[in-house]
């Protein structure tokens, strides 16, 4: 049997969104760091945090001030500290931030760091909504130009897709068809329509594809934009290729979860449900062309 012990972090804001980002992102990372030192003593293999983890969901807002966030990768400071902390603990991290490319050009993006601390690449994030109450991230993000890389970690065959792109089944087939076998979301998604989407969709890629998928969502209120935006509601899980969520944390804490997989099972499941055998490519060409 071939596991691999999988952990998401999800957590709520620390600080006032009335802050600095610099003062916000060194309050988020001063609170991630003891969870990161627990996953590594329970010997986690893979990590992920929550979408645009060392900052608030800023996007409800319209205030530049936030372009301040975005940092290098991978030259800047979260993503130089997340290689140490890989190589500590010979472990895999996912980093979701926001990331400034060249001079004021922005994109919502997770570098990806093996466990020897070498960082291996990043992902950007490809949908961006605009959409009210206030998921306003066109003002902050350009479409992500990365394609749908998969990263050959130390253990695993990892893929990346960034919260909104998970309504696309698109980007999970790519994935999936480049040799991911475990393929993490980080998001930041509010009660509402979602609440009820979230257990759904992602078990039926997981399904659809014969992968494990790894889905974070942050918790609580960030005012001032809570009461336009409701409450995140936590509720981050890992499930496996036949669609069943095995592991699942809280709707309100912030959380270390920590399972372990079978990637084995992979194989198993296609041999099964042969749906990369019998799909049509050749008749799906007008699909792109509208």
């Amino acid at each position: 049997m071939t596991t691999l012990k999988c952990g998401l972090i999800q957590m709520g804001l620390k600080g006032e969104t009335s802050m600095s980002p610099d003062d916000i992102r060194d309050r988020m990372l001063e609170a991630h760091l003891p969870l990161i030192d627990e996953a590594g003593r329970q010997g986690v293999q893979v990590l992920c945090f929550q979408e645009v983890f060392t900052q608030p969901y800023f996007c409800p807002s319209q205030d530049g001030k936030w372009y301040d966030a975005a940092e290098r990768i991978p030259d800047g400071p979260t993503t130089r500290l997340m290689q140490e902390y890989a190589k500590r603990y010979r472990m895999v991290i996912v980093v979701p931030i926001y990331e400034e490319d060249v001079t004021g050009v922005f994109y919502n993006t997770a570098a990806v760091i093996d466990a020897d601390g070498t960082y291996l690449g990043k992902y950007r994030k490809n949908h961006i909504p605009d959409t009210a109450p206030g998921f306003w991230e066109k003002l902050y993000f350009k479409p992500g130009n990365s394609g749908y890389p998969v990263f050959d970690t130390a253990y695993c065959k990892l893929g990346v897709y960034i919260c909104y792109d998970r309504h696309f089944p698109e980007g999970w087939r790519a994935l999936a068809l480049k040799g991911a076998e475990y393929i993490v979301n980080p998001s930041a998604t509010v009660k509402g329509k979602s609440r009820y989407l979230w257990e759904l969709e992602q078990p039926a890629s997981a399904a659809a594809n014969g992968v494990f998928i790894g889905a974070i969502n942050r918790v609580g209120r960030e005012a001032p934009w809570d009461e336009r935006m409701g409450e995140f509601y936590g509720s981050s899980y890992i499930v496996n290729p036949l669609g069943k969520i095995e592991a699942q944390a809280s709707e309100d804490g912030d959380e270390l979860l920590v399972h372990e997989i079978d990637l084995d099972m992979i194989r198993e499941v296609r041999k099964g449900w042969q749906f990369f055998r019998d799909r049509r490519p050749e008749s799906y060409e007008e699909l792109a062309e509208q």
